[in-house]
């Protein structure tokens, strides 16, 4: 491996931390009807868990309901099942061939429960960009022990600074995330 493979990597797998929790955050509740919601929710469909969006087109006819359409009309009982395991706090409703879920307000002890949830996904995140770091640090002390590399201290201690650099950058990205996903859970 060389130090720009190494950063290489390194940044790769942060971003891949950053982007799981940004779509695990549009997942919470924000008071307002959003596909998101629902979309991933795994559904038992013929014995093998499928998500929600593979088996039916999802809309918002209004702002505090979520309209599902599943493509086999058949489904429509295994849908609302996983809907009600997903434990989203929604309640669907089959109306013929069709599910709607109504999203209730949010009571302020649930928002601050979201609140907690998101705050609960960034750590998460910010665990695993760590884990990459102790990862990439472990390469470098690889590359600075490497009988046939030819890389000096100063290059390895610029690399591990990089690293940290790097760490620092996705660190603020899931913290600027959390914080406007609580802002917008908290907004009345």
């Amino acid at each position: 491996m060389t130090p720009s493979s190494i950063l290489k990597d390194n940044e790769q797998s942060m971003n891949k931390a950053v982007d799981h929790l940004k779509h695990e955050l549009k997942g919470i509740r924000t008071g307002r009807a959003t596909p998101a919601l629902v979309e991933y929710v795994r559904v038992d469909y013929y014995g093998s868990p499928t998500e929600l969006k593979s088996l039916a087109a999802i809309s918002v006819p209004e702002p505090t309901q979520i309209l599902i359409k599943p493509f086999d009309a058949g489904s429509v009982s295994d849908i609302k099942k996983g809907i009600e395991a997903a434990n989203l706090g929604l309640t669907p409703v089959v109306d013929g061939k069709a599910i709607r879920v109504n999203v209730p307000a949010l009571s302020g002890d649930r928002r601050k429960q979201l609140v907690a949830q998101a705050k609960k996904f960034g750590e998460d995140a910010k665990v695993a960009v760590r884990n990459v770091r102790r990862d990439a640090n472990k390469h470098a002390d690889q590359l600075a022990k490497a009988k046939d590399a030819h890389f000096s201290e100063d290059q390895i201690a610029t690399l591990k600074d990089d690293i940290q650099k790097a760490l620092k950058k996705h660190e603020d990205q899931i913290d600027h995330a959390v914080d406007a996903k609580s802002k917008e859970v908290m907004e009345v």
